[in-house]
């Protein structure tokens, strides 16, 4: 995989530190307060209806649509999810999916 740190650091200085803070959070409560302090409501909706929209299109089985109307999330929104998990080189939803899916095993 390329390094993509490097780039991170130049076009978003405070996402490290912002990532070591997640890094801080010990269990789900902890994880939910932080979020909800951090995020309007509307960034809540929109960053869940993501990762909802990952894990279906992980699961497979449905078309794009399909997971729009389950989700409430635009074909575009789907379309860009799909995107991210099989072409870009940040691989976070994938490493995700991953670790979730190998917790389950």
């Amino acid at each position: 995989m390329a390094d993509i740190t490097a780039d991170t650091r130049s076009a978003q200085p405070d996402l490290g530190p912002l990532c070591d803070a997640i890094l801080l959070i010990e269990d789900r409560v902890e994880a939910e307060r932080f979020l909800r302090d951090l995020l309007t409501p509307g960034e809540i909706k929109t960053l869940t209806e993501r990762w909802r929209v990952a894990r279906l299109l992980d699961e497979g089985g449905i078309s794009y649509r399909e997971i729009a109307e389950k989700t409430g999330a635009s074909t575009t929104t789907v379309t860009r999810v799909a995107r991210f998990l099989s072409q870009e080189p940040w691989q976070g939803y994938r490493t995700i999916l991953n670790r979730l899916k190998e917790q389950d095993s």
